[in-house]
């Protein structure tokens, strides 16, 4: 029987853990053992994310030995992230935005990105899952208890497709977990606002008030609206709308203000990151303490003189306010859209960052995108704003933000947002998750609101043929905005055929802004829709006589886990098909 729901924040920068007793409701946060030296475990609440894969040979035999592992060959957390500042081209990082990243393969080998052959490399799920080995590592030492018989909540981006999800699921199971359930890390920081509060809640909110959570992590920015609503007298939290999948955050900051204190300098690249990592560790002092005006960065030097060598800066307390704020959360209008610079014809592949640094640009697109549930107004009000991630605990960029977002509402005769106080801006989404798992069976606020994003299949128009013209793809509704998980809809009965017994490719799209469409509506041209957005096809070869044409009615449905299914059920016979994201692109 599960006595416990365990809640694991799978962050970009860092990961937590938090579990609650479902039977008493106690919980708490769990200290994660982890490197801080070759041969020193210590125990700290974050677990940053990142990998060192160790050299044979590299350190003494039993260094990187933890208490549930003697023998593991690589490092996760704070040495693995200290380490590998000095060896780069051995550090795994930023594992979750490639495992969102639609343009490589997800499953493949490459990870340290462009690390030199002689470099092991893993796949971003292979490293998601060691996260996750870690984590449940810490959870078994610490509570003395299996996670086979636990429930387990991960959270993700709530910008995350299915295809991303997917993946998430399946590092999980690499990890041996199997009781999992999917949570949208927005939600979760809102799970873990209403555990703070309590039923004080309702003195903060009210029907018809819209809350706008603004999640700045150190890789990601994530955007989402929750409507306060009743039903049978009582208050209902619905997710109304979610953005789109930004990476730019913390590190970005951190990128900053190392090539303000380079200027000047002449730093190879090995010093450059190193610059990087200095500047992180003395924002987050000054983020800490209120009373410091400045820290002090020291530089090593490659060279034999090391001492003499050493190239010494300082970060004080007005550069990171000005530099941050007025580059991160810059005063713009809110028809302001995120600038895009122009492109070269040769780029390196990797992670698709963010162009724009401008937070607030992309909030004020995020918005006004959503403008068709805004009543007529030209952009989303929101009335109160609750903000999660590291980033905010600098109390500078949260009042611009607001003061940005208040001057939006009061040219468009709204009124101020009011900020909901958070919990712990490093452990909200681990709380939120745990917590959401005690919600789940019977207690406190659920949030509803289902997917994130309609869903639509592709399905060729049956023209005649035209020399150089390719036939139109159209766009047909399997799965509402909104549809909720573990529920399944019947596309209403359509001539449809489906290609069996050889290879063939299944086109499939979604829309975060087309909110009315419902199961079995047909979109003309899917492709030159700006409101749909292709995702990742289904590539595969159903089973059957080569070349048949089978009559089918489609079924989608929605997983507990928040994936997406397309059924397909033979007109007055057995034959039965289910397909299932393929997580490689056209491309690959």
């Amino acid at each position: 029987m599960t006595q416990h729901v365990i809640g694991i924040d799978l962050g970009t920068t860092n990961c937590a853990l938090s579990w609650r007793d479902l039977t008493e409701g106690s919980g708490d946060v769990v200290p994660i053992p982890q490197l801080t030296a070759p041969g020193t475990v210590e125990e700290r609440f974050l677990l940053p994310s990142f990998l060192y894969l160790a050299k044979e040979g590299e350190f003494p035999a039993g260094a990187l030995a933890l208490p549930w592992d003697k023998k593991v060959p690589y490092s996760a957390g704070e040495f693995a992230r200290a380490h590998g500042a000095k060896v780069p081209t051995r550090l795994v990082a930023s594992a979750k935005s490639w495992l969102s990243h639609t343009g490589v393969d997800r499953n493949g080998a490459l990870l340290p990105w462009q690390a030199p052959p002689e470099v092991e490399r893993i796949s971003p799920v292979e490293a998601s899952a060691r996260y996750l080995k870690h984590l449940t590592g810490a959870w078994t030492t610490s509570r003395k208890s299996d996670v086979d018989s636990e429930e387990i909540i991960i959270t993700v981006p709530a910008s995350f497709d299915a295809a991303a999800r997917e993946l998430t699921m399946q590092a999980a199971n690499q990890a041996g977990l199997h009781n999992v359930t999917l949570l949208e890390e927005p939600q979760a920081a809102l799970y873990a606002w209403l555990e703070k509060v309590g039923d004080g809640f309702r003195k903060q909110v009210k029907v018809g008030d819209v809350i706008l959570v603004v999640d700045v992590g150190g890789g990601t920015t994530d955007l989402s609206l929750m409507a306060v609503t009743e039903q049978d007298g009582d208050l209902q939290l619905t997710r109304m709308a979610v953005g789109d999948h930004i990476l730019l955050g913390g590190d970005n900051m951190d990128l900053t203000l190392a090539h303000h204190l380079a200027q000047g300098k002449n730093l190879d690249a090995w010093q450059f990151t190193a610059l990087t990592y200095g500047c992180r560790q003395a924002k987050e002092r000054l983020f800490a303490d209120a009373k410091l005006k400045k820290v002090p960065i020291s530089i090593p030097s490659r060279g034999s003189a090391l001492v003499g060598g050493t190239i010494k800066a300082e970060l004080t307390r007005e550069d990171v306010s000005r530099i941050l704020v007025d580059g991160f959360m810059p005063q713009v209008r809110v028809t302001d859209v995120p600038r895009t610079a122009r492109r070269t014809g040769l780029t390196q592949v990797g992670l698709p960052y963010a162009q724009d640094p401008g937070i607030t640009r992309h909030l004020a697109a995020f918005l006004t995108r959503q403008s068709r549930i805004a009543e007529g107004k030209s952009f989303v009000h929101p009335t109160a704003i609750l903000f999660n991630g590291g980033v905010f605990k600098a109390s500078a960029l949260k009042a611009r933000v607001v003061e940005v977002v208040n001057d939006w509402l009061a040219k468009d005769s709204g009124s101020p947002v009011k900020e909901l106080e958070g919990a712990d801006l490093d452990l909200a989404v681990a709380r939120g998750a745990a917590y959401y798992g005690w919600v789940r069976h019977g207690h406190g606020i659920r949030i509803r609101g289902g997917t994130a994003r309609a869903y639509y299949v592709g399905v060729e128009a049956a023209v005649p043929a035209v020399p150089g013209f390719e036939p139109p793809v159209k766009a047909l509704c399997v799965a509402p905005f909104g549809m909720e998980e573990g529920t399944k809809a019947d596309i209403p009965p359509q001539e449809f055929a489906l290609v069996v017994g050889e290879p063939t490719v299944f086109r499939f799209f979604e829309s975060s802004v087309r909110r009315e469409d419902r199961v079995g509506d047909m979109i003309d041209d899917a492709a030159r829709t700006e409101e749909l957005e292709e995702v990742a096809p289904i590539e595969t070869t159903l089973g059957g006589d080569s070349g048949k044409l089978v009559p089918v009615n489609l079924q989608a449905a929605v997983t507990e886990v928040g994936t997406l299914e397309l059924r397909c059920l033979e007109k007055g016979g057995a034959g039965r098909w289910k397909l299932e994201l393929n997580v490689r692109t056209k491309e690959e």
